[in-house]
């Protein structure tokens, strides 16, 4: 997986105040945990850019004052309306620990029910693995080859390797959409079916039902 360098700078004082000063110099206020000390830090803020607005997963690489640490994103905190970053927490890696992430979703081949007219809908475009630093995967490879129109893939239908998926294996991650044109066409051509029916029930019941003529009584 493709890893991030985040240079950070120790932070002496904590608190809201501090925090906020921060941030109007365009600093992101951090911690770095899950090793044998908490480290507080700053870090500019855009140095975020590769890491948080991207579909990817990225491990980082904190570079504090000189200090190496392997890293993810655990947490980030964004302002409500300006979506400036207010706080990111980071958690500490280590080779023998497992650890959970958001791995984005990546189809391969062409669905057959695109071909005929239907719309491939990505319901989970990422799914939450656990595992082992080394066998994290950059993404979840998922093959539509075989998806017809109306059907779906889900969580169950995957076959992990070395990592573990941990989202419920109920869970729909994508699937193909009847097109609303061809379900009109479908009912019209049940109810122009149904009408042809009941006509010819009619003209049968009207053979069976005439009445005798004269010659007859």
């Amino acid at each position: 997986m493709k890893t991030v360098e985040i240079i950070g700078y120790k932070r002496a004082n904590l608190g809201k105040t501090e925090s906020k000063k921060l941030r109007s110099e365009s600093f992101v206020p951090c911690v770095v945990y899950g090793g044998k000390e908490q480290i507080h830090f700053s870090a500019p803020m855009i140095l975020f850019r590769d890491l948080v607005y991207t579909p990817e997963a990225r491990f980082v690489e904190l570079n504090i004052e000189g200090k190496i640490t392997k890293a993810i994103l655990q947490d980030i905190q964004f302002h409500p309306v300006s979506e400036v970053i207010l706080h990111a927490d980071f958690l500490e890696l280590f080779d023998n620990k497992l650890i959970k992430m958001s791995i984005p979703v990546v189809t391969h081949g062409i669905a057959p029910g695109i071909q005929s007219g239907g719309k491939l809908i990505m319901k989970m475009p990422k799914l939450m693995i656990k595992s082992l630093p080394e066998d994290m995967p950059e993404s979840i490879d998922v093959d539509i080859s075989k998806l017809e129109l109306g059907k779906s893939i889900k969580v169950a239908d995957l076959t992990p390797k070395e990592y573990e998926v941990l989202t419920n294996p109920l869970v729909t991650i994508c699937s193909v959409n009847i097109p609303r044109v061809m379900k009109v066409e479908t009912k019209e051509e049940d109810v122009t079916e149904d009408g042809e029916a009941g006509q010819d029930e009619k003209a049968e019941d009207c053979l069976l039902y005439t009445s005798p003529s004269p010659r007859d009584s």
